[in-house]
């Protein structure tokens, strides 16, 4: 798959990462590196990886050749957004203005090892319920601004996306039910909506009466894989069951063991190691 990067929010991400770093300018690189030199940049993997991400590196070197008045750089990218890559794969070449390729060179890595790290987590827990009927869902615990591109790069690991945010589907939690004055008082209040509803349960109790009121699409937290087993046992294909809470990669093969549809993993985005990746430089003569 590849990265979006007309979207808006995608090009407004990239604006910001090169604002906050290059400022009024490269002080480092203006002053040792001379106008006029020539160089070519290796991107490569120091790791075993799922890349994402790589297809921003043509906006951010041409933003960057822009902000510094210089000359624009040829981006050869070696593979796509959600390839698998071993240790010592070459990712992408660049070559151009060597003050360009210096000042570039953080954004572009902090986006490839962010969005490479999201993609490789996602990865792993999708690899860890293979054979399953179960789908790793993806969540709203992101880095604020970067939501869009995160997703893209659960995708790029092969994870399912959930929904984007508060505006494009209906998730009654716990809170929601204690405000509303019950299961059943959130469900008729959504019964109207033309978007997807889905309702935390967390008793045997709140189950039936979300069952009882025509719940379709069931949250339930904070179970063990027994529990859980034991409820979707219960519900019998009556709605579709999405687990989360205190699902680790250890677990998750359990969980999804047990029957569940769905497993909503927060770690995937807000835990993700940040992925190896290096940036060679070689100056031409």
């Amino acid at each position: 798959m590849s990265f979006d990067v007309s979207h808006p929010e995608v090009q407004a991400a990239i604006e910001r990462a090169l604002a906050e770093d290059i400022g009024s300018g490269d002080i480092t690189t203006n002053l040792c590196v001379p106008p006029d030199a020539i160089a070519t940049g290796r991107l490569v993997a120091r790791q075993d990886l799922i890349l994402a991400g790589v297809e921003l590196l043509h906006p951010v070197f041409e933003q960057v050749a822009e902000r510094v008045a210089s000359g624009p750089c040829d981006v050869s990218l070696r593979c796509c957004s959600g390839a698998h890559l071993m240790d010592g794969s070459e990712i992408a070449v660049v070559r151009g203005p060597a003050r360009v390729l210096l000042t570039a060179e953080r954004t572009a890595l902090n986006f490839l090892q962010r969005l490479s790290g999201v993609a490789t987590q996602a990865h792993a827990y999708v690899s860890a319920i293979k054979g399953t009927e179960s789908k790793i869902l993806d969540t709203r615990k992101t880095t604020p601004g970067l939501r869009l591109l995160e997703k893209m790069a659960v995708a790029a690991g092969g994870a399912t996306n959930h929904r984007a945010g508060l505006f494009d589907a209906i998730l009654i939690k716990n809170n929601h039910i204690s405000a509303a004055g019950g299961v059943c008082a959130a469900l008729e209040r959504t019964r109207e909506a033309s978007v997807p509803v889905e309702i935390e349960v967390r008793s045997k109790e709140e189950l039936d009466e979300a069952l009882a009121a025509g719940a379709k699409h069931l949250l339930l937290d904070n179970l063990t894989p027994a529990v859980a087993r034991e409820w979707i046992t219960y519900i019998a294909g009556r709605a579709t069951v999405e687990l989360s809470g205190g699902i680790s990669l250890e677990t998750v093969r359990a969980f999804a063991e047990s029957g569940a549809d769905f497993i909503s993993i927060g770690a995937i985005t807000h835990s993700a190691p940040a992925v190896d990746i290096n940036f060679r430089l070689q100056m031409e003569a």
